[in-house]
């Protein structure tokens, strides 16, 4: 992200030029009070939102309306109410859903769909209705979702909330196995420092700390300046 500059159409200014790079492999906790512009940065990078003023590259392309086809194919994004992404009568075609409208051949969706449900823990429950299922049920199958597109990029608004303690374990080690670049949106503090090497600190738009999650989490006068705990 270049001088990424991003105001609502009420004149709301939510980013005020945000400036980041992150690798390729890197697991990157996002922090910060309530309205610090963390969840619009996150839309950014898959194109829900576009930059008022700068830009964003995933891999050196821009995105922008030409390419948000192949950047949603790249950047999987999970949202925190799992119901948001849940429609279909089955967890079987919510997991499907993406790759056939990526244009996939129908006989190579049940392996996509069946490694994506593995790799979550949700192997059997391809034929259960999703919105019977526990939150943290919905959860998993909301990041099958994504992993059935095989992005290089898995980006999280909140996966903790809500969930009981063995939910956000079992959560926390899952991420923790991933092999993709990881970019995460949380007031979960415990769990930034369990889960990233790496976290950005974002207040009133902007980013104000960016380092070594012990370093960051060591800092006691940053974290009650922008609202945050020590873990």
């Amino acid at each position: 992200m270049e001088h990424l500059h991003f105001r609502y159409p009420d004149g709301t200014e939510a980013l005020s030029g945000i400036d980041l790079q992150v690798e390729h492999g890197e697991k990157v906790a996002i922090v910060g009070p309530n309205g610090a512009g963390k969840s619009t940065l996150l839309l950014h990078l898959n194109g829900i939102h576009t930059p008022s003023h700068g830009d964003v590259r995933i891999g050196g392309v821009v995105v922008e309306r030409g390419t948000v086809r192949r950047i949603r194919a790249r950047v999987g994004l999970v949202f925190q109410d799992p119901d948001d992404q849940l429609f279909s009568p089955t967890v079987f075609d919510d997991v499907a859903f993406g790759p056939l409208h990526m244009g996939m051949a129908r006989e190579s969706i049940h392996g996509r769909v069946e490694a994506a449900l593995t790799s979550v823990g949700m192997s059997g429950f391809e034929a259960r209705v999703p919105h019977r299922l526990s939150l943290g049920q919905r959860k998993r199958v909301a990041m099958a979702t994504v992993l059935s597109m095989e992005p290089d990029i898995l980006v999280f608004d909140e996966p903790t909330a809500g969930l009981d303690p063995r939910g956000r374990r079992d959560l926390i080690r899952l991420l923790g196995e991933m092999p993709q670049t990881l970019l995460v949106s949380t007031h979960d503090m415990p769990f930034v420092a369990e889960a990233f090497p790496r976290t950005v600190v974002m207040d009133g738009g902007r980013i104000v700390a960016d380092g070594p999650t012990d370093r960051i989490l060591a800092d006691g006068p940053l974290l009650e300046a922008h609202g945050l705990e020590r873990p």
